[in-house]
């Protein structure tokens, strides 16, 4: 059996969502922290990122957040973080996200989480990496995604 140091938690920025996703993010900020996993995350205090980052901080986890100085400049970074890394670039920001962690998992989100879910599992098809991936479909959020990807398989 495997065991992860870190886990990369991909999730959205958001405070308008289905308050079903801000319960399950902060039990997996929880869930990791009880298990001694530092949660690598994009560094924000807002939406679901914020509430993961909250839920691991809250039960004395360790929590690295990794966010652009432009993000940061607006003030949506975490300051009770147990470290905030600021870089330049949102691939800068990714990049290190994928140093850091051991494995991912990708909430209910937007774009931004979609194409940080899509670049990992593009890296590890390329044998970049053999960290695992996961999505955490709460409700059916990944339904349709799920549904692509079969297509896209059956279609080669």
């Amino acid at each position: 059996m495997r065991s992860f140091r870190s886990i990369a938690v991909y999730c959205g920025s958001s405070n308008d969502v289905d308050p079903a996703y801000m319960v399950a993010a902060s039990g997996v900020g929880t869930f990791l922290a009880q298990q001694g996993v530092t949660v690598v995350y994009g560094g924000g205090n807002v939406g679901t990122m914020g509430a993961v980052a909250n839920g691991a901080l809250d039960s004395g986890g360790r929590v690295i957040g990794v966010i652009t100085e432009k993000l940061q400049d607006l003030e949506v970074g975490h300051n009770g973080l147990s470290e905030l890394q600021i870089v330049e670039t949102m691939s800068q920001r990714k990049n290190r996200m994928i140093e850091l962690a051991d494995a991912f998992i990708a909430l209910p989100g937007g774009f931004g989480t979609l194409e940080e879910f899509a670049e990992t599992i593009s890296l590890a098809v390329l044998n970049y990496h053999d960290k695992p991936t996961g999505l955490l479909n709460i409700r059916g959020f990944y339904d349709h995604l799920f549904a692509f990807m079969e297509h896209a398989q059956s279609e080669g």
